[in-house]
């Protein structure tokens, strides 16, 4: 049994316990009285944009409901709505499209809290639950966020590509989203952590818009327009595909170092190849399945925490054996 499955199961099971739920959906007085209603159940979880890493996303919460159904004996689902493009007017649409259709709670991935701000309140104010994934919990809104410390992550992630590169050379940090929260932070986090190391010189890494293409695309005209280049940051799970499949293209495989982001298994299958070193990932499997479970509980009227970190991992030729298994 893998990791993530085990994690929902110990999720489910606490949640049970909270709420006085008995397992298989029973008919306890105690599981009524703590306000478990005997009614089907649908959430929906709106993404960024059209993305794998949203894909893997949306597993974990599919999984998730797919365990709640057999535990509660109701029918719990999950509506995956992702907008074509990483546009805040799009997503904006989307999440009121998604409303319209009156669920159970709505879980969201901000392009620009302050440009989406306005229709979750009015979400809200439908008596709709929403929460956050993959963001930080914008001070004074009082969303309940699932993810990770952004910040530590990109901070694995920096100071392993400069211990791989002797701490000296010109680094290129691609950006992702501009105005996505957690894309900003890791950034930002990157800069300040390689500011620490005088002999780094840090280039501009061009940005991904969260997309494969993209990330490509201005990769290798970043690598075109620095011969010297020694390594390669991302902030985004789209930036290391792109960026390890340029430096495939110019030949640069071992002159420049990537330390990427996220599990996909195409980021995966570049550590184990050896294009790229390593990767700093989040758990989106994980945050997909604690998202529903949020949701759950929310419903029901239970607190819910501000923060459920689902962790961070760092996946290098040691482990990614066992994570191309676990994704799989």
């Amino acid at each position: 049994m893998n990791r993530v499955k085990v994690g929902i199961i110990a999720a489910v099971s606490m949640a049970l316990v909270l709420t006085g739920c008995t397992a298989g959906g029973g008919d306890s007085s105690e599981g009524q009285a703590a306000g478990v209603a005997k009614e089907d159940l649908r959430f929906v979880i709106v993404p960024k944009v059209i993305h794998p890493w949203f894909d893997e996303v949306n597993k974990g919460a599919a999984a998730q409901a797919e365990l709640l159904s057999e535990q509660l004996g109701v029918d719990v689902t999950v509506d995956y709505r992702a907008p074509q493009n990483a546009d805040v007017a799009e997503q904006n649409s989307v999440l009121e499209q998604a409303a319209a259709t009156q669920p159970d709670g709505i879980a969201l991935d901000p392009l620009d809290y302050a440009g989406n701000r306005a229709v979750i309140e009015e979400i809200q104010a439908q008596g709709i639950p929403v929460i956050l994934f993959d963001a930080p919990s914008p001070e004074g809104s009082g969303l309940t966020t699932v993810g990770n410390d952004f910040a530590e992550q990109a901070r694995l992630a920096s100071v392993a590509l400069a211990e791989l590169i002797d701490e000296k050379g010109s680094v290129a940090v691609m950006a992702g989203v501009p105005t996505a929260p957690n894309h900003v932070e890791r950034f930002d986090t990157h800069l300040a952590t390689l500011a620490q190391y005088p002999e780094i010189e840090v280039v501009d890494g061009g940005i991904s818009n969260d997309s494969i293409e993209e990330a490509q695309t201005q990769a290798a005209a970043v690598i075109a327009a620095n011969p010297e280049l020694k390594g390669y940051l991302c902030v985004d799970a789209a930036c290391p595909i792109g960026v390890a499949t340029a430096i495939e293209e110019a030949g640069k495989v071992g002159e420049i170092q990537v330390v990427g982001m996220d599990n996909l298994i195409e980021v995966l299958n570049f550590v184990k190849s050896g294009t790229m070193h390593a990767t700093s990932s989040t758990m989106p499997q994980m945050q997909g399945a604690m998202s529903v479970q949020m949701l759950w509980l929310t419903s029901l009227g239970v607190e819910v925490p501000a923060l459920v970190d689902t962790g961070v991992a760092f996946i290098d030729a040691e482990n990614v054996d066992e994570w191309i298994e676990m994704v799989k």
